[in-house]
């Protein structure tokens, strides 16, 4: 099924629609949201990206990020991603939104006007494996060092949104 994005101006008004893959490779700012979810002890849920996604295989990310189609909130497509991927529910809350612009390869670009949410989730999950290879909980600190040792494994766009989610925090 081809997927659409929503694109928009800075200011997040509407200019129209665009198929998902020519959007990136365009790098046309467009509708994101990204999820942080934590558990009882206050580490962070990152996936691992499924071997067949287009883009950033097998690299690990937060626990969903995606876009919301036309006729959805982004809360109400948070929702709906964290039931599709990970087959979970969960209260979340939005903290922020900013725009950012990665390079992840191939040609392709995320340009996202990015609203992230963050929840709490300490239950069993029913990983969809066309998305997801795998999750794991991590300490902050404990990510902040993989990271530093081993960029390559981490999506571009999970690095810098974690970067803008430390500013708020």
């Amino acid at each position: 099924m081809e997927e659409f994005v929503v694109l928009v101006n800075p200011k997040d008004e509407v200019l129209g629609l665009m198929e998902k893959q020519q959007a990136h490779i365009n790098g046309l700012l467009h509708r994101a949201f990204s999820v942080f979810l934590f558990n009882e002890n206050g580490e962070m849920l990152l996936q691992k990206r499924a071997a067949e996604k287009y883009h950033s295989p097998h690299q690990w990310t937060n626990a969903v990020c995606s876009h919301p189609r036309i006729e959805e909130t982004y809360l109400e497509a948070a929702k709906r991603r964290l039931n599709e991927e990970l087959g979970i529910d969960a209260e979340l809350s939005q903290k922020f939104n900013f725009i950012y612009k990665a390079d992840v390869g191939g040609g392709l670009w995320e340009h996202e006007l990015d609203h992230v949410f963050t929840g709490t989730y300490h239950s069993e999950f029913n990983l969809n494996k066309d998305e997801v290879a795998e999750v794991r909980y991590i300490s902050l600190e404990n990510l902040d060092k993989e990271i530093s040792e081993h960029p390559e494994q981490f999506t571009e766009w999970f690095k810098i949104i974690l970067e803008e989610y430390k500013h708020h925090f």
